[in-house]
């Protein structure tokens, strides 16, 4: 298999918004995303953008008349077809920062313990304004 293009990741994602300008706003201010790339086009849609988070990548943009079957969760009352899991180094605090930029928490940070040959982690789950769901997990131990 040939690697991916330099500076991909091997998986990444594509998440479309009806305001997909705000959406990476909340994304950079309330995930830490730096974006990488941020294709504006007419009517303040966004055609492509690529968010960056410590290796990874999410592609954000618009629905609409180009993108006729994307849709955002709260075009569909709030059905949700993904929920991405992100790895970060402190989710109490991270908890804090998404809270404080708007972001709803639907599950607050608890500690999972999944037993011998597996390990424990503390995780959250989060749903932003347009009512995509982020978990976030921070791994605690490995058995």
């Amino acid at each position: 298999m040939k690697p991916p293009p330099a500076g991909w990741p091997r998986i990444s994602t594509g998440i479309f918004y009806e305001d997909a300008p705000a959406a990476i706003d909340f994304l950079v201010r309330a995930f830490d995303f730096k974006v990488r790339l941020r294709v504006d086009g007419e009517d303040g849609r966004i055609e492509h953008s690529e968010l960056e988070l410590d290796g990874g990548l999410v592609m954000v943009g618009s629905v609409g008349p180009r993108n006729p079957t994307k849709r955002s969760p709260q075009q569909l009352g709030g059905f949700v077809t993904q929920a991405m899991c992100i790895v970060v180094d402190d989710v109490d605090a991270h908890c804090e920062k998404a809270r404080a930029a708007g972001a709803v928490i639907s599950k607050e940070p608890s500690t999972q313990d999944y037993g011998p040959g597996y390990w424990v982690d503390r995780s959250y789950e989060c749903v932003d304004p347009e009512g995509h769901t982020w978990w976030f997990m921070q791994r605690l131990s490995t058995s």
